[in-house]
């Protein structure tokens, strides 16, 4: 190589734009609808209910805030509600909002907004919790459909057990000047640390009672003179719907979620797959036809959280419905 080549300088490399967004066009007249939803993992969630609305007259893109600070979150949508409009709507959890009908500035903003929806259930996760469609999060998770467990009945009996401590931790967040019982005491009470299949979990709910009794014991004794005022409080929710046996879909997400569904399906889950191993066990296959049988199975299953989180099967559960007939409304508005 010459001395000229050597100390020629190498050109920078090319540098490649960015790709660009491909966006399906709109048929022409077709409407386009902004839906903003709290963060990332909502997006998948409202999709599945805004599927059902699309044609090709009418389009929703779902998407977290669109603001230059990255801010997400049910705030964010709140703060913008003025901005709200038959094009541009926004989607949110409705944590207590709901049941605290018209009593707080954002449960009334929640409440009363024209184009701001909410889940009526206190979040998308108490949805993906409902108690009749958990059977099926068990099957598409071990492919065994032998019903083992009553997952709603269960869910029923739990939610009376919790219902007294409910009532005091959605009072004392009610009361937003004195958390006296606050959401860590709450958790801590209201989970469960085991389930037993074979009694349907009749000892589990057995053990929970006694926790609560003893907190309610607490309660009563450190915060007597509030009776009077939870007891009205109890008579207010109780008009919004709720009842001491669905106190699950309006519990914090995330803890009936993690404390207390997670436990019961992973439990039940072993179970069905302990069942679908006996079973192949039993079987007249031999040598590498069984390890194969078994290796066909195991490859079949899918992880349990993962099912849940892409649970659909909550739409005929009442705070659902409530929110289609919002929907239903808004949609038939939009396309007159």
């Amino acid at each position: 190589m010459s001395k000229r080549n050597r100390n020629r300088i190498a050109p920078p490399p090319l540098r490649q734009a960015p790709p660009t967004a491909c966006r399906l066009p709109l048929s022409q007249g077709a409407t386009l609808v902004k839906v903003y939803v709290e963060g990332y993992v909502d997006v998948a969630f409202w999709r599945g209910i805004f599927d059902s609305y699309e044609d090709d007259r009418l389009r929703f893109e779902i998407s977290v805030p669109d603001r230059h600070d990255l801010a997400k979150g049910k705030r964010a949508l709140l703060d913008q509600a003025h901005e709200y409009s038959p094009y541009r709507i926004a989607c949110v959890d409705s944590d207590f909002d709901y049941l605290f009908g018209d009593t707080t500035p954002d449960s009334r903003l929640v409440n009363g907004s024209p184009y701001l929806f909410h889940t009526y259930a206190y979040s998308t996760e108490n949805y993906v919790c409902y108690g009749p469609s958990l059977h099926g999060v068990c099957v598409k998770a071990t492919k065994n459909d032998t019903r083992i467990f009553d997952f709603e009945d269960f869910l029923a009996r739990y939610s009376e057990a919790i219902y007294p401590l409910f009532l005091w931790y959605a009072f004392s967040a009610r009361r937003s000047t004195q958390h006296f019982f606050p959401l860590i005491d709450f958790k801590s009470s209201a989970k469960i640390n085991y389930l037993e299949v074979d009694d349907c979990g009749e000892s589990t709910i057995i053990w929970l009672k006694r926790q609560v009794h003893r907190r309610m014991e607490s309660l009563h004794r450190h915060h007597a003179g509030l009776e009077d005022e939870l007891a009205h409080f109890e008579r207010q929710i109780a008009a919004r719907g709720l009842t001491p046996r669905n106190v699950y879909m309006y519990m914090q997400g995330h803890t009936l979620l993690d404390n207390v569904v997670m436990v019961m399906l992973h439990t039940v889950c072993d179970q069905l797959q302990l069942l679908s191993g006996r079973t192949i066990e039993r079987s007249s296959k031999q040598g590498v036809a069984l390890h194969n049988e078994r290796s066909s199975y195991n490859n079949a299953l899918r992880p349990v959280r993962e099912v849940l989180l892409d649970n659909e099967n909550f739409k005929t559960s009442p705070p659902f419905l409530q929110l289609k007939g919002d929907l239903d409304r808004y949609v038939a508005e939009l396309r007159k």
